[in-house]
């Protein structure tokens, strides 16, 4: 086999780990892609480079690293689970160096796209917050609804919706070091800092992301449910949504329910507010469509639910809870406001 070919192999051999290394720090598929694709590109130059300083081997023929083509393998199959790069792979014959630990070699090359593409969009949590998904993204995130279920299932929606609110640097060294077990002296490399300061990135965006739930106030008038109490209302109510079971949303809302939302989000026609168990039991039927790309989070706090197609956050259900049922929500769509909440993991 020619060495164009064995390299070939090797980077296919790799790029399922990159694309979910990728989706992990970007979470769009579409731009995970791109970043494969950039990565292939630079170690496709790489290699050439390395070849043309000590000539073609006997029989080959020596590409144009600049019409590398497309990454080896695509289209590309669902997304591995996390698995850190290997500390000593079998080197790569005839290339430089720097390349020899090629498992090693990608994740820093595509860590850095990333990285890159992340500072682009400066803007992190504006992007596609609130709203609806721009036209030109969601075409061109239009890979198939399976495969797009697949990742979300690697990653987990709740995760995505999270590190989404993490900058740069903090969100590349999150999912490098936790997710796939990069040691920091090479995620100081990457993010251009100290290892002392590229693990104080990741133990910072690890705090945001775990969070700290709220503790309830105390009020003799208006009895509290307890944290874990709210935590089984929210997620009664959530099951309930997504099989569009009247009974069990009868069975966790209150009867004088209260459902108030950003108006921007209801169809034309629907009161800002409605009130009573049967009245918002059977609307949340009606809307069930929504309940499948929605997550359990802690919402400033608080358990939760966002609605998250494509992990991009779209809106936040804020829920009151006492003595186990849920007594009002609010639904917010503003983007200002989706911003100004403070989304974290639930404890486990």
């Amino acid at each position: 086999m020619d060495e164009p070919a064995a390299l070939a192999d090797r980077f296919e051999a790799q790029r399922g780990r990159l694309r979910g290394i990728a989706y992990r720090m970007l979470g769009s598929l579409h731009e995970a892609d791109d970043a494969v694709q950039e990565t292939w590109l630079r170690l496709s130059r790489t290699a050439a480079g390395a070849r043309g300083r000590r000539g073609p081997a006997p029989g080959s023929t020596d590409p144009d690293p600049d019409r590398a083509g497309p990454a080896p393998g695509s289209p590309e199959p669902a997304p591995d689970r996390p698995n850190p790069a290997p500390d000593h792979p079998e080197p790569v014959e005839n290339l430089p160096e720097p390349v020899e630990n090629l498992p090693a070699w990608l994740t820093t090359v595509v860590s850095r796209v990333c990285l890159d593409m992340l500072r682009t969009r400066g803007t992190r949590r504006e992007d596609f917050v609130g709203g609806r998904i721009p036209d030109h993204i969601a075409a061109a995130d239009a890979h198939t609804p399976e495969e797009e279920a697949l990742l979300i299932e690697s990653v987990g929606r709740a995760l995505l919706v999270v590190l989404a609110t993490l900058g740069p640097a903090e969100r590349v060294a999150f999912v490098l070091h936790d997710s796939f077990a990069v040691p920091f002296d090479r995620i100081a490399a990457i993010v251009e800092r100290s290892p002392v300061a590229a693990k104080k990135l990741a133990s910072r965006a690890r705090s945001k992301v775990r969070g700290t739930p709220a503790v309830p106030q105390a009020d003799p008038a208006r009895p509290q449910t307890d944290p874990a109490g709210h935590r089984r209302a929210v997620e009664a109510f959530l099951a309930a949504a997504r099989g569009g079971d009247l009974g069990a949303l009868l069975a966790v809302l209150a009867p004088d329910v209260v459902r108030r939302a950003d108006p921007a989000v209801l169809p034309p026609g629907t009161a800002a507010e409605i009130q009573g168990a049967e009245a918002v039991a059977r609307e949340t039927v009606l809307l069930a469509r929504n309940a499948r790309h929605a997550a359990v989070l802690l919402l400033d706090g608080t358990p939760g639910i966002v609605v998250a197609p494509r992990g991009r956050l779209l809106l936040a259900l804020t829920l009151t809870v006492r003595s186990g049922r849920v007594t009002s929500y609010e639904v917010v769509a503003d983007p200002a406001r989706l911003r100004d909440l403070t989304l974290a993991l639930l404890p486990d």
